[in-house]
């Protein structure tokens, strides 16, 4: 399972590196070719919801297999440059449905086969390659575009993908189903992926239109009326996509919150870095990938780390730590200048792999830990869901921000790296920085006040007893 999730977040940000190299090959504008990500990451939160469900009707574990042998097809369809970019962006949407599939059921199918009391260490294995997709993108594409062409950017999967297929036949258990004989909510699964659509779109055209025009409010008013109507929909319906009660538990919505404003909040670097290294320090992908691995690296070494410590300590407790240093490291990117020694970035990816790592994996412990055992197929897709949302969100906004803010302080429109005023870039870098050190205390605050919450219901209880 955690060779997949890692291919498959991987895919959402591996290619940013790759567009201008696809671009060229296949005589496309650069702005074109950013559909190769937005399709991608658009199709699979659109689905999440409806493969979770359809996890809890007929088997995660079956849904899970057909998804890794979709994605695996789609990832060597998608290499074949020759047949053009409609081509690609029709493989990128098969590959996107396998993606939606596995992702969708990966945390439920840990959920409902490991005890409690290793559930968080095996959480940390899944977190830990959602982790090192989300982040690595950009480094491991450097690496393979510094020795091969564009299209092994996919290639790379199918192998990967052939062997975890064998080892999921032999390995995986049997399956067991929640649900059998549920139906499916075909309408709310249709206005959910219309929403999804349509909030995106809105928000990538935004990026080049800005919030302004009149068609990117339009499209966020049209997002909210979708919203309404899906909310509605499960609120009638007999056998809803979702229960929306389960976003009742305080425990579990505020689990799903922190996950989300991590998630953003290190899309900033994502997003940041690359143009740090590349076109302020001039250096070439495959060294910016080498330095940027440092995150990755140590997140996929620590995880099982703070996954131990989950299940041996208080979880909320590890959570709120990671989250301290995760804000502290946010700080740290603040002291990053034109002239700062490498090392130091270096040190401040390495504790920003820590921390996330030590926040991840008890908190999607704590996420599924409150859940029925009926829903953990639906749960498990929602906390995969805001994982994405959250990345998506993050890359918009640290895209916007910095342009934005760049354009501000020179006083005209700014579309590109200003390569002759290097210090706007640094400023809008420092500012941006700022604003995910803001989401990240806004997840310690409401961690904080989870813990006090449970603290004041605990007692409450020890007095109705006495």
């Amino acid at each position: 399972m955690g060779m997949f999730v890692f291919m498959s977040v991987l895919d959402g940000s591996i290619v940013t590196v790759a567009l201008p190299s696809i671009s060229h090959s296949l005589n496309i504008p650069l702005n074109q070719t950013t559909w190769v990500i937005n399709i991608y990451l658009i199709v699979i939160s659109g689905l999440l919801l409806f493969f979770g469900r359809l996890g809890d009707i007929y088997g995660k574990i079956r849904v899970f297999k057909i998804g890794t042998v979709i994605f695996t097809i789609g990832s060597l369809l998608a290499g074949f440059s020759s047949l053009g970019f409609n081509f690609l962006i029709g493989a990128r949407v098969f590959q996107a449905v396998g993606a939606s599939m596995t992702m969708s059921n990966s945390f439920g199918i840990t959920t409902s086969n490991f005890p409690f009391s290793m559930r968080t260490r095996a959480m940390s294995v899944i977190g830990m390659f959602v982790s090192l997709g989300a982040i690595a993108g950009p480094a491991i594409g450097g690496a393979i575009l510094n020795y091969l062409s564009w299209e092994y950017i996919f290639w790379v999967n199918v192998p990967v993908g052939l062997i975890s297929i064998i080892i999921g036949a032999k390995y995986f258990p049997k399956d067991t189903i929640e649900q059998r004989g549920s139906k499916i909510d075909w309408i709310g699964s249709a206005i959910f992926f219309a929403l999804i659509a349509v909030f995106f779109i809105a928000l990538n055209a935004a990026e080049n239109l800005g919030f302004a025009n009149p068609w990117i409010i339009g499209g966020l008013i049209l997002s909210i009326l979708l919203f309404y109507a899906f909310v509605r929909s499960q609120l009638v319906i007999k056998e809803p996509m979702i229960k929306l009660n389960i976003f009742k538990n305080q425990l579990y919505s505020v689990s799903l919150t922190t996950a989300l404003l991590v998630f953003a909040t290190n899309a900033y670097t994502n997003i940041l870095m690359p143009f740090y290294l590349q076109d302020l320090r001039g250096l070439t992908p495959g060294q910016a990938g080498l330095i940027l691995m440092a995150f990755p690296i140590t997140n996929f070494f620590i995880s099982p780390v703070s996954g131990w410590l989950g299940d041996k300590f208080d979880k909320e407790l590890i959570t709120l730590i990671g989250l301290v240093g995760l804000t502290l490291v946010q700080v740290g990117f603040l002291s990053i200048n034109a002239a700062s020694p490498f090392s130091l970035l270096v040190i401040i990816l390495i504790g920003n792999g820590l921390f996330t790592a030590i926040f991840q994996s008890p908190n999607n412990a704590l996420t599924m830990s409150t859940v029925p055992k009926p829903l953990l197929g639906i749960a498990g897709s929602v906390t995969a869901l805001a994982r994405n949302i959250g990345f998506i969100i993050g890359n918009t906004l640290a895209t916007i921000m910095l342009f934005i803010f760049m354009s501000n302080i020179a006083g005209h429109h700014i579309e590109s790296y200003p390569s002759h005023q290097p210090e706007l870039f640094v400023e809008s870098m420092h500012i941006s920085f700022f604003f995910a050190g803001l989401m990240s205390l806004i997840a310690l605050f409401l961690t904080i006040y989870r813990m006090a919450s449970r603290k004041r219901l605990s007692r409450y209880i020890e007095n109705e007893v006495h």
